[in-house]
């Protein structure tokens, strides 16, 4: 509990937050102060792979548009937090002065953005080695 209250006031007034209480084991944002930048949800998620967090759940709870739900565990350390929250206030400061650089992440991985679409509608379950040229 208190390390998702923590971070909610850490980045209350840089991401939306829908529902204003405090909260149980969870916080939610969503991307509405980002909109009129053309930046999403799953662009920030995509963004944190570049500072090296696995993104957090993305659109969800369905009742809040554009969700970035943050479940940080009590064991971890205010160092942790604050380096996550870190990352996440340089990702919406990017937002602002340069969204192409957060819509187009990640940019430090070895594959960069894929076709989600795609890959829901023809999964590759099995890893299988390239053929030769």
């Amino acid at each position: 509990m208190l390390n998702a209250n923590y971070l909610l006031a850490r980045l209350r007034h840089a991401y939306h937050v829908p529902i204003d209480a405090p909260v149980m084991h969870e916080c939610v944002f969503s991307d509405k102060d980002l909109e009129p930048h053309g930046v999403t949800t799953l662009d920030v998620a995509k963004r944190l792979i570049d500072y090296g967090y696995h993104p957090p759940t993305v659109y969800f709870p369905l009742i809040v548009h554009g969700a970035l739900m943050i479940e940080p565990t009590e064991s971890e350390s205010l160092e942790g937090l604050d380096r996550f929250a870190e990352a996440l206030l340089s990702i919406a400061e990017e937002a602002k002065q340069d969204p192409d650089w957060v819509r187009t992440a990640p940019h430090r991985t070895r594959l960069a953005r894929l076709d989600e679409t795609r890959a829901a509608r023809k999964p590759v379950l099995r890893w299988q080695p390239r053929s030769a040229p």
